[in-house]
């Protein structure tokens, strides 16, 4: 009797084979195309790419916007549903043609070579399926192997070390199924809305949004195509899986906790040996707060008298300054105090600020100070004056002003 098990397994091999040699007829078909339409040396994509899916309901657009503001990128994003409604794509579906992963992948990479998204973009809703996924690999393979062909050459600074994060938003089938029919409803109150003041709008509702059975449809065909499909891509890539059943500003503290700045990958290699050496902020914060506190008790241990005289300065000559702009949150200082030609008792002001919450720095400045005038040659004679600058920053009062 044979085994079901490696049967089964056979088969899913079998299965996986197939998609890989689809999806690699397809990419190097589009990749031709490309070539012949633009010229392998013009086609140049953006060095950062947000692959942006998720569940239907868990917010893609909301967060493509934080994403967008949060790194920096000006670029409109590439949402693949409307691709899809494009005139390209309305023009095979009038020819009878169906728009499949191959038009699809073409139709994203045109998008993809715009100029204004060299820098960076966000693609919302790409990759979907499983060809579609061993598209996306291909692609970042072609581009590693671009780079590598155009080095030492005229276009080599086009030519980027791709940047893939694979970002996967994700909220339950019941969270799922309200977020999209509460979206329906919405919608089609706001139409109402619209109507009845006799205006014209210009929204459209999903069919999904409007049945809980179809609700719930397109929410397993996103786990166990898309989700399942999207997996396979964590062992390769900067990979994001976002909890995005919170509230909104949660869901987008944990996106900035996922795109912290990983450098062994997103730099090339002899540039990374070069920094490498610097510490991450990350992980010098990670015990900042339990390094300050020890240093504030060695004070007290081992130089109490230093470190009283420290903290009557602040108190009687700082605190005064310090509170009288506690609406713009900045006091500047200036000091010719002694006392801070000692190291030690510069490090105890700006700990002792920072155990309270404020923020402190220090400019030491030399400036010429006028000593004497000789009598004989008429020469003024100055003497160098030591003045400590302190800059003190803090959270200002906010002052709520009448309409």
């Amino acid at each position: 009797m044979p085994n079901t098990a490696a049967v089964k397994e056979s088969g899913s091999a079998k299965t996986l084979d197939l998609e890989i040699k689809d999806a690699q007829l397809i990419f190097n078909s589009v990749w031709d195309a490309l070539v012949t339409k633009h010229g392998e040396e013009n086609l140049v994509f953006p060095r950062e790419i947000f692959w942006l899916n998720g569940a239907p309901g868990a917010g893609k657009g909301t967060q493509t916007r934080f994403i967008m503001e949060y790194c920096g990128l000006t670029a409109q994003p590439i949402v693949i549903s409307d691709l899809l409604d494009s005139p390209e794509a309305r023009r095979l579906k009038d020819a009878g043609m169906m728009v499949g992963d191959r038009e699809v992948t073409s139709l994203l990479m045109e998008q993809l070579l715009l100029p204004e998204r060299e820098t960076g973009v966000v693609v919302d809703g790409f990759p979907r399926t499983k060809t579609q996924v061993e598209c996306l690999k291909l692609f970042f393979q072609k581009l590693m192997d671009q780079r590598r062909h155009f080095l030492g050459t005229p276009h080599e600074k086009r030519m980027h070390r791709p940047i893939f994060h694979i970002i996967v938003l994700y909220v339950d089938e019941a969270t799922s199924v309200k977020r999209q029919i509460d979206r329906g409803k919405k919608v089609l109150s706001a139409r109402e809305h619209a109507e009845a003041a006799g205006e014209t709008v210009d929204l459209e509702v999903r069919k999904t949004d409007l049945s809980v059975e179809a609700a719930r449809n397109r929410y397993r065909t996103f786990k166990e195509i898309t989700y399942e499909s999207l997996t396979s891509l964590q062992r390769i890539f900067h990979y994001h899986f976002v909890n995005a059943q919170d509230t909104i500003e949660d869901v987008q503290s944990s996106i900035v906790r996922e795109l912290k700045y990983q450098s062994s990958l997103e730099l090339d290699q002899a540039t990374y040996d070069v920094v490498a050496r610097i510490p991450i902020a990350s992980t010098i914060v990670v015990h900042a707060r339990q390094a300050l506190v020890e240093r504030l008790d060695a004070y007290a241990r081992e130089d109490i008298g230093l470190f009283r005289r420290v903290v009557d300065i602040i108190d009687e000559k700082f605190m005064p300054i310090v509170q009288r702009h506690a609406i713009s949150g900045l006091a500047q200082i200036s000091s010719e105090d002694g006392i801070f030609e000692e190291p030690r008792a510069m490090a105890m002001l700006i700990d002792v600020f920072s155990e309270r919450g404020y923020q402190a720095s220090l400019d030491i400045r030399q400036e010429e100070i006028p000593h004497r005038i000789d009598l004989q040659t008429g020469v003024i004679e100055t003497r160098r004056k030591k003045v400590f600058r302190f800059q003190i920053r803090f959270t200002g009062s906010v002052i709520r002003r009448g309409q």
